[in-house]
């Protein structure tokens, strides 16, 4: 079965509309990988700080390749300090993943 991963982003108020604006204009790299099925961008709803970057994989070795992959790392490089000056501040002051197999899915009709 397939393999989920959660990118909790921690977004200070005010600042999801930013996040949501840098995630539609994206590179869009992680579409044309091997084993990837699917993403969402998931906004907080119920009073929290947390955004969810959901993305589901054939198998954990599919997420790993990716993650070792150069358009993953030209995805979420760093610039240069001279760059980075010119760069946005980040909109989320925090990120941490978190792993999940799917057991079981159930799908409604399309």
């Amino acid at each position: 079965m397939s393999v989920v991963k959660f990118n909790v982003l921690t977004v200070p108020e005010g600042a999801g509309a930013t996040l949501e604006e840098r995630f539609a204009k994206r590179a869009g790299r992680v579409e044309d990988q091997p084993g990837f099925e699917e993403f969402q961008l998931l906004r907080p709803v119920e009073g929290n700080d947390k955004y969810l970057v959901y993305t589901r994989w054939r198998s954990e070795e599919d997420f790993q390749n990716w993650v070792k992959s150069r358009d993953f790392s030209q995805g979420h490089s760093q610039t240069s300090d001279d760059e980075a000056s010119k760069r946005p501040a980040p909109a989320a002051t925090d990120s941490e993943i978190w792993g999940y197999e799917v057991v079981q899915r159930v799908e409604g009709e399309k």
